[in-house]
């Protein structure tokens, strides 16, 4: 039986601090909890139907990585156990799934960190027109999907009404400080290997992923989720192929079935079809089962 999407987070009695276009955030004094919902957004619209499984699949793919990183990258995860919430949200989260991950709250740092590993997505329309990536230079010749020689970290400015705004590291250090700019590039690089090494032994290929730091009296900490398939381009490596861009897992195939009907975020969307519906949910299954070698449904059975 297909499971139904869980669009609305809903507590008793408390609202969250935060409705972002797919997480709740929920204020529990010197922690945070968050939710992540199985909305989808495209072209900046958050349609009016969900991903079934799509928001648990995220954050417990990001607790697989986060227990598995170097031990001296420090993360904000404390739990994704209902059993260690406060209430009321343990009891509510009876009602959401394995979708939860209590956090240490920290001191947000506005800048994501991004890595790319191949010449792709923007990336490759900023190299067709500059022979760089944000303002990085290029080997001449390179073609869409070319793999680059070491991954480059292309920082951006967040902007929460919007696109996130591509700067140079440069810029990134102005804002919050050189030497944080370069501790937090040298992060990146080092997880994004570390998860790029685990990709290709699970047939994979870890094409670009952002991170996002915060801040606690220790110094930068990993936050938010990590190399999940919302935040990282990841492509089967059977179908890799120079010169195209791979087919990946994730939202994307919603994207190109709006683009097919003719909508790209003006007026309202287009219902999808649940063929569309359930081959997004499919997609992110499969990561999940590549990534951890373990099948979704029987990690949910496990779980009960």
């Amino acid at each position: 039986m297909n499971p139904t999407a869980v669009r609305d987070i809903r507590v008793d009695g408390v609202e969250p601090i935060l409705r972002g276009k797919v997480r709740d955030i929920f204020d529990l004094g010197d922690q945070l909890l968050l939710v992540t919902s199985d909305r989808v957004s495209a072209y900046d619209v958050v349609l009016s139907q969900g991903i079934p499984d799509k928001g648990a699949i995220l954050t417990q793919l990001t607790r697989w990585w986060l227990d598995r990183l170097p031990s001296h990258v420090r993360h904000h995860m404390i739990s994704t156990d209902p059993l260690q919430f406060p209430e009321p949200f343990r009891s509510a989260a009876r009602q959401w799934g394995p979708r939860a991950m209590l956090v240490k709250k920290l001191q947000m740092i506005p800048v994501e960190c991004v890595v790319r590993g191949f010449v792709v997505g923007s990336g490759w329309k900023d190299y067709q027109a500059t022979g760089s990536i944000c303002g990085i230079p290029l080997a001449e010749g390179l073609r869409q999907a070319d793999r680059l020689d070491d991954p480059i970290f292309t920082p951006a400015a967040k902007n929460h009404q919007g696109h996130d705004e591509n700067i140079s590291i440069d810029t990134a250090g102005e804002m919050v400080g050189h030497e944080l700019m370069s501790t937090l590039r040298d992060l990146s690089v080092e997880v994004f290997s570390h998860g790029r090494t685990h990709a290709d032994d699970c047939g994979l290929i870890l094409a670009d992923t952002k991170f996002e730091f915060g801040l606690d009296a220790q110094g930068p900490v990993l936050a938010d989720e990590v190399l999940t398939a919302d935040s990282s381009r990841y492509w089967p490596a059977d179908q890799y192929q120079v010169g195209i861009s791979p087919p990946s897992f994730d939202k994307q195939y919603v994207r190109d079935h709006l683009a097919s009907c003719g909508w790209t975020g003006d007026g309202p969307p287009p219902d999808l079809p649940d063929t569309v519906i359930e081959g997004t949910t499919a997609r992110y299954r499969e990561l999940f089962q590549r990534v951890t070698g373990v099948d979704w449904e029987n990690w949910k059975e496990q779980q009960s």
